[in-house]
């Protein structure tokens, strides 16, 4: 997944887990969904703490890795990965371990009115100088 923060990437991904039926809706859900931001989660109340940020990224590939590695059907990665770096380790591990990779980009990150709407909407507070930021920065891939 790609996307700025309030882009609806999760909520594309709860719409696909869903669409596959309950059972392997559940499975993905427990052993093949992956996001950085699922760390920050302290007592069920999100806390971001940037310091934390280069470990968690760390620890949230390793998970996804390791998701492959047991030959899980669907693995997802649920981050913004602005820039391609961010999400080559990913696409790297799934296509050296067989996985048909799908980048989906969420939204228009350099469209300002699409910057303002994750402004508006996103759960994490971040601010629209921040959005327009990442979305000056974001790199469209084919």
């Amino acid at each position: 997944m790609r996307g700025l923060p309030g882009s609806g990437k999760s909520y594309w991904v709860e719409h696909y887990i869903g669409s596959l039926g309950i059972e392997q809706s559940m499975h993905i859900r427990q052993y093949g969904y992956f996001s950085t931001d699922s760390y920050f989660y302290v007592e069920g109340e999100y806390q971001f703490n940037p310091q934390k940020l280069a470990q968690y990224h760390q620890a949230n590939l390793t998970a996804f890795i390791h998701a492959l590695a047991r030959q899980e059907p669907v693995v997802i990665c649920d981050n913004t990965n602005v820039a391609k770096w961010e999400f080559m380790a990913y696409e790297a591990a799934a296509n050296a371990l067989g996985y048909q990779v799908r980048v989906v980009l969420v939204g228009q990150p350099k469209n300002a009115e699409h910057q303002q709407l994750c402004a508006e909407r996103n759960r994490h507070h971040v601010p629209l100088s921040h959005i327009k930021k990442m979305g000056h920065l974001f790199e469209i891939t084919e």
